[in-house]
């Protein structure tokens, strides 16, 4: 079996590392991210990542394994933001308050697809002037959803967090070893 990766993100091949696994191919989807009218954070985070499963070809000997991160403040979707001033915006929203971060994870093997969304919360401390301009000064921001990266500088923003780290950074490994056992891929001594 061979793992094909349908993404580009190069945080969610860091991940696969950190549990032996190296993609035999990175086919990224090409697919349109806008959420529908009135969709919730949650549905449209897997509905994403099935989406982007079900727009990559893949052969009879691969297993696909696709993801998204919706950063989500109530039922407002924050996603990756356009420029500088809406990544100061969305950091502003999210200072001292608690944010729902939901990473979707897709595997698809022949017909078969296995899906799960992960949901984990985080607080960012209140955030001063200087802490946004000094976070926007690093440039991490730039394609985070939510405005930022909670594996890079802003993890000196981040006072709490409730559930998968590495879901918030973009693949939550335990249920994504999970995804891709059942499809048929071993995890341990795969390469």
């Amino acid at each position: 079996m061979r793992l094909v990766l349908g993404s580009g993100s190069p945080r969610r091949r860091e991940l696969l590392a950190q549990i032996g696994l190296t993609p035999a191919d990175i086919r990224a989807p090409d697919i349109d991210e806008t959420p529908l009218k009135g969709e919730l954070p949650r549905p449209y985070c897997a509905r994403m990542a099935e989406e982007k499963a079900a727009a990559v070809t893949i052969a009879t000997d691969e297993v696909l394994l696709c993801a998204d991160t919706t950063v989500a403040m109530g039922r407002r979707i924050l996603g990756k933001p356009a420029d500088e001033a809406e990544a100061r915006d969305f950091l502003a929203r999210l200072s001292g308050r608690r944010h729902r971060v939901y990473t979707g994870v897709a595997v698809r093997r022949g017909a078969q697809s296995w899906s799960r969304t992960v949901e984990s919360t985080v607080r960012l401390k209140q955030l001063s002037k200087d802490d946004i301009d000094g976070y926007i000064a690093t440039g991490d921001w730039q394609g985070k959803a939510g405005g930022y990266a909670i594996q890079g500088p802003a993890a000196v923003l981040v006072a709490w967090m409730q559930g998968s780290f590495s879901g918030v950074v973009g693949l939550p490994l335990h249920e994504t070893a999970n995804l891709l056992q059942t499809a048929g891929l071993p995890i341990w001594g795969a390469r």
